[in-house]
């Protein structure tokens, strides 16, 4: 249910950067949304879909970039996904610890048409 009110702020954001622009149509906006940013894509495109009618939003495709949560190995340094019930890194066996990959949440593109 959350993802309505962020919805809402996309396409007054998405809106106000076309008008800027002198745009008549907005075609695209592309998020990137991390696994652990706490938002669901597919809510965010069923809301996204019923709120800009009537809108330069309306009609426009929504792409969501999908970022994997990573974590850091402590020893070496290492990026890596958490395996199941493990914090090891795969590389030295080493403790992973938690990192911001994942928690993205932002608006990386929008495309328009003038």
């Amino acid at each position: 249910m959350h993802e309505f009110p962020i919805t809402e702020q996309i396409i007054k954001l998405a809106e106000k950067h076309a008008t800027e622009l002198c745009a008549s149509q907005i075609k695209s906006i592309k998020l990137v949304v991390g696994d652990y940013s706490g938002f669901v894509g597919d809510s965010i495109q069923m809301y996204f879909d019923v709120i800009s009618k009537g809108t330069l939003c309306e009609g426009a495709a929504i792409e969501i970039e999908h970022v994997t949560p990573k974590m850091k190995c402590t020893s070496c340094g290492e990026l890596f996904e958490r395996e199941f019930l493990s914090f090891s890194c795969p590389k030295c066996g080493g403790d992973g610890e938690p990192t911001e990959i994942g928690k993205e949440f932002y608006i990386e593109s929008i495309e328009i048409e003038r």
